[in-house]
């Protein structure tokens, strides 16, 4: 059974990017993401708000008005935690691999090649795999 390539989690990567944009992007190993992320915060952030409102909010003055006026920063944390969140989840379930099913064998039992799922023989030995069992009992194996 082949091993997973991304063992990234998708909490662990949306918490990154939550704490700093284009962190999560960054664990994922996504560097081209998190730098665009980080460019589109910054170009937000200079484009639509106040740098007073930044201070207050560092500040520790979060009031509704202070809110409202860094809304376009966080809306673009928001969205990047959420991107950062699906891109690990989707890599992840991508490369899990599927547990083979029980009913149908997954290696040839003449050739010992992978078979195909969707055909009835071996595409390698072009031997038929319903009969595995019949055919091996005759060719003494």
């Amino acid at each position: 059974m082949p091993k997973s390539i991304s063992q990234k989690r998708p909490w662990l990567a949306a918490l990154l990017a939550a704490l700093a944009t284009g962190l999560g992007h960054l664990y994922l190993r996504r560097l081209r993401r998190a730098l665009g992320w980080i460019v589109v915060s910054f170009g937000v952030s200079a484009a639509f708000v106040d740098p007073a409102a930044i201070d207050a909010l560092l500040a520790g003055n979060g009031t509704t008005e202070t809110l409202l006026a860094v809304a376009p920063m966080l809306l673009v944390v928001g969205l990047s935690t959420v991107d950062a969140y699906l891109l690990a989840y989707t890599q992840q379930t991508r490369t899990t691999p599927s547990p083979p099913s029980e009913t149908e064998p997954t290696d040839c039992p003449h050739c010992g090649n992978e078979l195909d799922p969707d055909l009835e023989f071996c595409h390698w030995c072009t031997r038929a795999v319903e009969n595995a069992d019949r055919d091996a009992a005759t060719d003494g194996t």
